[in-house]
């Protein structure tokens, strides 16, 4: 079921623009698992399209929250490893399987889910014993290929022990920006020096962060913070504004706040406005600012009354895409997290476009669609694409999974195709990635789906 709730969008949209290219990141649209630094969710790159599909199961045993491609067209993965719960690096070949494997050091449950890919192609993540690091991925002489540590900065003395990174990204001067759950900021300049800031005692941060030309965003379950790099070589609050986190952590969410890793969007330089999704307890609402100032443009109800969200939204040109999390059944949740009210609930799902003009925000379309995945717009072909889960809104480990892909102007399925497994194959909404090769990459609790229009 569609809703068109602010009148029928325009027939063939041009979606548009993406923020500016990152000197310090890989590629805009493969560089992070939200696409970009600014998390804006979307790619420059086609996907496997609305015709017949190939699906092929990458089995690794162990979780794929995050899928990367360089310049050099590599796939790299950082994965949790089922036995051990080992953060591991692999270097992949979609159509063989690994290639390499790299163990890192263990933290907490969010600790090393979120990277990036550099300049350089090196994923960048911060390990269990607080240490920056960048992993390289080489040929040797036999032509097999390795994965090794090719730089490391000890950060032990810019994060207390017991704490770790939950998020982290590079600014367009080198910066590598980091947030910590106990909601320490932190930046590590290009030639090594390491400045923080505490934000509030008592918040958390329990999704990544984004950067943009404008600055660095962080997302706390009390506010979103705005930063930049101040002249004495430590980081700065911008501005800080407040949301409605509700009165407790909701089913299908992580966290007792916004599940909203920051998005940076806009109509003129891709980066204008800021958003997140609140946490109300009647209705959620996308909150959208303008990132100079910290300024409400907007304040718009989404999803359905009583849900959640615990994605990131999508961000492009006008347009913001929204998913439903609420009542998902996760496996597990990071410690700390505090219970669900209610403990558990069906998963109903559904999604809303939101479009941003200058009268402020009006709802475009909402439905029914149960994505079990971030969802991500191509620009290349202008199709929305994620992976939904079959069945129905009482979950069961029966359950399988579809992908999927839906026209953005309408919000209604174009194709469908089922994937193989259940659960545990479960993308327990995690990022796919789009690869310039037209690969839609799926990271599952056991590995990584590929599919690949059928040639």
């Amino acid at each position: 079921m569609v809703a068109l709730v602010g009148g029928n969008a325009s027939a063939a949209p041009t979606w548009g623009p993406l923020v500016p290219q990152n000197p310090f990141a890989a590629p805009t649209g493969t560089s992070t698992s939200h696409g970009d630094p600014a998390s804006s969710d979307a790619t420059p790159f086609a996907g496997p399209g609305s015709g017949p599909v190939s699906v092929r199961p990458l089995p690794l045993g162990a979780a794929c929250p995050t899928i990367l491609q360089g310049s050099d067209g590599m796939v790299v993965a950082l994965c949790t490893t089922v036995i051990g719960q080992i953060p591991t690096v692999f270097l992949l070949d979609t159509q063989r399987g690994p290639l390499a494997a790299l163990p890192l050091a263990k933290g907490s449950l969010l600790g090393g889910v979120y990277a990036y890919l550099d300049n350089l192609d090196r994923l960048v993540v911060v390990d269990g014993n607080r240490r920056l690091v960048r992993v390289g991925h080489h040929r040797g002489h036999d032509g097999t290929w390795l994965l090794s540590i090719d730089a490391t900065t000890d950060l032990s003395r810019a994060i207390p022990a017991g704490d770790n990174v939950t998020g982290l990204a590079p600014d367009t001067h080198g910066t590598v920006w980091f947030a910590t759950a106990a909601s320490r900021v932190g930046a590590v300049t290009i030639d090594g020096r390491v400045g923080t800031v505490d934000l509030p005692a008592g918040e958390q941060v329990a999704n990544s962060i984004s950067t943009a030309p404008t600055g660095t965003a962080v997302a706390t379950t009390h506010a979103l913070y705005q930063l930049n790099m101040g002249s004495d070589g430590t980081p700065h609050i911008d501005w800080r504004r407040t949301y409605d986190r509700g009165t407790a952590r909701k089913p299908g969410q992580l966290s007792w706040g916004t599940g909203s890793t920051p998005t940076y969007f806009g109509p003129s330089t891709g980066a204008e406005y800021l958003t997140i999704v609140d946490n109300a307890d009647a209705q959620e609402r996308l909150l959208v600012y303008r990132a100079a100032t910290g300024e409400l443009v907007c304040s718009q109800p989404v999803l359905s009354p009583g849900a959640g969200s615990e994605n990131s939204p999508i961000g492009i040109g006008r347009s913001v895409f929204v998913a439903d999390t609420y009542g998902y059944p996760y496996p597990t949740v990071p410690d700390g997290a505090g219970p669900a009210v209610p403990p558990t609930a069906p998963f109903i799902g559904g999604m809303t476009r939101v479009d941003v003009d200058e009268s402020g925000c009006h709802t475009v379309w909402q439905n029914r669609v149960r994505s079990a995945a971030v969802p991500h717009l191509s620009i290349g072909d202008g199709l929305l694409y994620t992976a939904v889960r079959n069945g129905a809104t009482v979950t069961s480990p029966a359950d399988g999974f579809s992908f999927v892909t839906l026209d953005p102007s309408t919000g209604e399925v174009r194709s469908r195709h089922d994937l193989p497994g259940t659960v545990v194959d479960d993308p327990i909404q995690m990022s796919a990635q789009i690869t310039a090769r037209g690969e839609y990459l799926q990271g599952t609790v056991t590995g990584i789906v590929a599919v690949a229009a059928r040639r």
